[in-house]
């Protein structure tokens, strides 16, 4: 439990410094070409960064209530006061549903995908980065990052495919697929962690327990987290269907 609420804070974390550094390039960098694609990062992402770290925040604090057993759930050590904090952030700002309409309408369908694309782009190039290494750790998170991209394309392909033809199945998907696009550029960010951890502690000769421990964390995600990257994919392509089963008077 210690190990996922670590894991998934960090990848977050991770992420969120990647779009505000995006933020700044494309305010202050000189080149307007990459002020325009820093911005379209920027904006692909900020709905995710949004509601896929809210809606994450919420299952870390629970899983810091079971830790703590019967008296996470009392006052004493403040645990439960975290996961009513957490609860709210899906809420306000706009909820987590706005924020994934808001990602398939507005900024994957609206460019045709191309800032989604630019996007798989870098992940890919990670991914490669992976490839020549011996390292088990690496060469693990390396391969689950390849399987996680995958399923973010097929879901992103098939979105863009169906979006025009029936807006509801893609918005049957939408917050699976601000999930899954959190899960895997968390990935991509914890697997990039890793390979510049592993260049380092190469040129050390300690190594260093910090390092080591981005390492084993990155691992950790790749192993216990990226593989609900398939899972999202298969309930963002299985369409509408049993989503809009009922008639209003079933409920």
């Amino acid at each position: 439990m210690l190990m996922d609420m670590k894991a998934r804070t960090e990848a977050m974390r991770a992420l969120a410094y990647v779009t505000a550094a995006c933020m700044d390039r494309a305010r202050r960098h000189p080149d307007p070409d990459e002020r325009r694609r820093s911005l379209g990062r920027v904006e692909f992402l900020t709905p995710v960064v949004k509601g896929w770290s809210t809606e994450t925040s919420i299952d870390i604090a629970s899983t810091g209530i079971q830790v703590h057993g019967g008296m996470g759930y009392v006052e004493e050590t403040g645990a439960a006061q975290y996961f009513r904090d957490a609860r709210i952030t899906t809420i306000y700002e706009g909820t987590t549903g706005i924020q994934a309409l808001d990602l398939i309408g507005r900024k994957l369908v609206r460019d045709k995908g191309d800032n989604a694309a630019a996007l798989i782009r870098d992940m890919a190039a990670e991914v490669t980065a992976f490839e020549p290494t011996n390292d088990p750790d690496l060469s693990a998170i390396g391969a689950a990052l390849k399987v996680g991209l995958k399923s973010f394309v097929a879901a992103t392909e098939w979105l863009l495919a169906n979006s025009g033809r029936n807006p509801r199945e893609a918005a049957a998907g939408a917050v699976p697929y601000l999930k899954l696009t959190g899960v895997v550029a968390g990935g991509w960010q914890m697997a990039r962690a890793a390979r510049i951890a592993g260049e380092l502690t190469q040129a050390e000769d300690s190594g260093g327990a910090f390092l080591k421990g981005k390492i084993a964390t990155a691992r950790f995600y790749a192993e216990h987290v990226l593989p609900e990257a398939e899972a999202w994919r298969l309930e963002i392509m299985a369409g509408a269907g049993s989503t809009l089963a009922l008639a209003e008077v079933s409920f």
